[in-house]
């Protein structure tokens, strides 16, 4: 089947060399991170070009993967590998009934339970505390408390947001 490359969803980056040996640090989504087993294939892009690869090892170290991808096998070739990013097929990522995507959200509209607009999600960054949803530069954190509801057939995500996380008023 001939895809077009917005069939497939970035799954992880890669962190440059592990050791002398040709792993590589891999920082991959919370979504995909159970994809990746020796004998996996994904899509490595880097510099606007794109390939298959095939993953030979994966192992964890301080939580973080290591990677041994074929042909792989110097720290110089992994070293030449440090930001690329693998992408897999949409299909191939299963998610929980309360999980999206980060391009799912991207572009929804953000509203009030006021019925208020407040724009449309720029990007999603990953914290240790939560996921933040980025709206007009602001921070908004993807907890139950604030985020009330996600429609992606509308493209409306509805939040409850305390006084002044986006509306720039002073508690």
């Amino acid at each position: 089947m001939n895809r077009k490359p917005n069939d497939r969803i970035p799954l992880a980056r890669l962190a440059g060399a592990f050791g002398v040996h040709g792993e590589i640090k891999c920082d991959p989504s919370n979504a995909g991170r159970t994809l990746f087993l020796a004998g996996a294939h994904f899509h490595l892009t880097q510099g606007g070009e794109e390939r298959e690869i095939l993953v030979s090892g994966v192992r964890e170290h301080k939580g973080r993967l290591l990677l041994r991808i074929e042909g792989i096998d110097t720290v110089e070739a992994a070293q030449a590998l440090n930001g690329a990013e693998l992408r897999v097929e949409r299909e191939r990522i299963e998610l929980a009934s309360d999980e999206y995507l980060d391009e799912d959200l991207v572009g929804l509209q953000v509203r009030g339970v006021d019925g208020r607009t407040y724009g449309k999600i720029e990007r999603v960054e990953h914290w240790p505390s939560s996921d933040m949803l980025v709206v007009g530069g602001r921070m908004v954190p993807m907890v139950r408390a604030i985020v009330r509801e996600i429609d992606l057939d509308s493209r409306v995500v509805t939040v409850d947001p305390p006084l002044g996380l986006l509306d720039g008023d002073e508690a």
